[in-house]
């Protein structure tokens, strides 16, 4: 009998419900193929500039060029990686957010705001004594930039991000719960408080342009500010419901759906904190990807909008958590910033280390168990991307690695070593066999050396 051993599934409230994991892995479904599931490592990275040992602060895409915070100097940087400093900041640690409006970058740093114009490369720090100084995030739509107002209920707005009219402020409406993020999509502004989020649009009205659209105020608050992001024609997050559970929601249409499933659901609320919580969003080859990353837990995931998959990522063979912090996408590059220095990244799937380190992939299946008799495995085959091997060092004679978990994937036995191929070997099969009998059976693959990872199916032949 052939028992197939891997699906979509991810284990977190017990193993005894579901043993499978993915790390640095997505999966694409083909029903009409005769192997209908596969999983592609997830892409590696490359060096593309370098800010030296603290971590980019905020960045924005402004056509051929992008613009860093990093420290207290504002840099522009083109695609040939060359920095150039237009200007210093007041302060030199935490986040800022950007907004352009096709002429002028306005900046907010919590303590103080900026200008940069583009054409004339000016930086200046906004001196008007109606800006709030306390403003977190900045937004821009409609000919007007807003920023909140230091987590209170207000929000004020501005034509240039010079000049602000004392007149010229608002207040969310639903709930007093402080504006944690001002934010623009779709052609509406977006007030997301600690409890509730509310959608307002263009009326026209010369006190108060952006008023609240009625019945489109959600009781969902966002949890972590710097997880929201643009991701697959709506909004994802880190959002907490009204019931005080967090969850990772989706919002398109008004409607907050939570994308999370269950079990990663049950993860996040076990991390000690989540309000640093950090989130990007990218295509993949026509996959949208939501990278989730929670700093105080070490924790990074991914989820693919194609499959609804989950997979944690990991930073090298120890298991730390995925280098990248924020994105941006210039010139059709996806870059990512690392969350613990100064280092840009390009990803790209044609890579398979992380700017040289080494990445894990591995897949542990679900548990096949026979209640009365114990089974005989004769063989576990795994097809694959076989003849990948590199020219010369490490991936020269590339190694896959199995485990064997006879407890439901509770404790592994000793690590079992076949090759996957060495360059042009595409007859190789990846095979164990003789494995013995048991009555449960939890299979874990592993693979470490820099090669390209296509798993296209797995299988175990029983009697």
């Amino acid at each position: 009998m052939i028992i197939p051993l891997f699906g979509l599934g991810q284990t977190g409230k017990s193993k005894t419900a579901t043993s499978e994991h993915h790390l640095n892995l997505y999966a694409e479904v083909r029903p009409d193929n005769e192997r209908p599931l596969v999983f592609y490592g997830t892409p590696g990275t490359t060096l593309r500039v370098a800010f030296g040992d603290t971590p980019i602060r905020g960045w924005i895409a402004v056509g051929d060029l992008y613009y860093v915070v990093h420290r207290g100097t504002f840099y522009e940087v083109n695609n040939a990686g060359t920095k150039t400093s237009r200007g210093t900041l007041n302060t030199t640690t935490g986040r800022v957010d950007l907004a352009y409006d096709g002429a002028v970058i306005l900046i907010t740093t919590g303590t103080s705001g900026y200008t940069y114009t583009v054409a004339t490369t000016t930086l200046a720090e906004v001196t008007d004594a109606q800006f709030p100084d306390a403003a977190n995030t900045c937004a821009w739509i409609d000919g007007l930039f807003f920023v909140d107002d230091g987590e209170t209920d207000q929000f004020q707005w501005s034509p240039d991000g010079t000049n602000w009219d004392a007149l010229d402020f608002a207040s969310a409406e639903s709930q007093p719960d402080g504006i944690v993020r001002v934010f623009t999509d779709n052609g509406e502004l977006i007030l997301l408080g600690s409890g509730t989020t509310e959608f307002r649009g263009n009326v026209g009205a010369a006190d108060e342009p952006f008023q609240t659209i009625k019945g489109a105020t959600q009781e969902f608050g966002l949890a972590a500010r710097w997880s929201l992001t643009k991701f697959n024609s709506g909004l994802a997050a880190l959002m907490k419901n009204k019931d005080g559970q967090v969850q990772i929601v989706f919002i398109k249409g008004y409607v907050p759906q939570p994308i999370s499933s269950l079990e990663l659901d049950s993860i996040i609320n076990g991390y000690a904190s989540v309000s640093d919580a950090t989130a990007y969003a990218y295509k993949l080859g026509g996959h949208p990807m939501l990278q989730v990353n929670f700093p105080s837990a070490g924790k990074s995931w991914l989820f693919d909008a194609k499959t609804g998959m989950w997979s944690p990522l990991e930073y090298g063979l120890a298991g730390g958590r995925h280098r990248g912090e924020m994105h941006i996408d210039f010139l059709n590059k996806p870059l990512i910033a690392d969350y613990e220095n100064g280092n840009v990244y390009e990803i790209s799937p044609d890579v398979y280390t992380d700017n040289g380190t080494s990445i894990a992939r591995e897949l542990i299946g679900r548990t096949f168990f026979q209640q009365n008799d114990p089974v005989t495995v004769d063989e576990l085959f795994v097809d694959m991307e076989t003849g990948v091997g590199l020219v010369s060092g490490q991936g020269s004679d590339p190694q896959a690695m199995l485990q064997i978990s006879k407890d439901g994937g509770h404790t592994w036995g000793n690590e079992l070593w076949t090759t996957i191929g060495a360059i042009g070997k595409y007859a190789v099969r990846t095979a164990w066999r003789r494995l013995g009998q048991s009555l449960s059976w939890t299979f874990k693959l592993r693979i470490t050396d820099p090669i390209k990872v296509v798993v296209t199916y797995a299988a175990i032949r029983t009697r």
